[in-house]
């Protein structure tokens, strides 16, 4: 007897259901808080360019581009012009490619 028939067949998952799956809301950002008071300048810099490449990272990666050698500064460019932010500076697409390269 093959080991395959032996193993018991795993239970459906919702991706593998037959039946289609329902949101319970339609998707809203969380609400912003405002950031700390009392940090220096830069630090604010910093976060802010952070969090503009992890959205680009993620607008890329849902767009099919998943190696960091594919995302050249023109296709970061044109990612950030699709989803309506301003043009990244070169450190912040340098940011992109590192969020890229150590999410595995």
């Amino acid at each position: 007897m093959p080991a395959a028939a032996l193993r018991p067949k795993p239970l459906p998952t919702q991706s593998t259901a037959q039946r289609s799956v329902l949101f319970d809301s339609p998707y809203e950002p969380v609400v912003k808080r405002p950031l700390p008071a009392g940090r220096p300048r830069e630090w604010y810099v910093a976060h802010n360019r952070r969090l503009k490449a992890m959205r680009l990272a993620i607008a890329l990666l849902d767009s099919g581009v998943h190696q960091p050698g594919e995302a050249r500064n023109e296709t970061i460019h044109a990612t950030a012009e699709r989803i309506g932010m301003r043009p990244p500076s070169d450190t912040t697409c340098h940011m992109v490619r590192a969020l890229m390269r150590y999410s595995r």
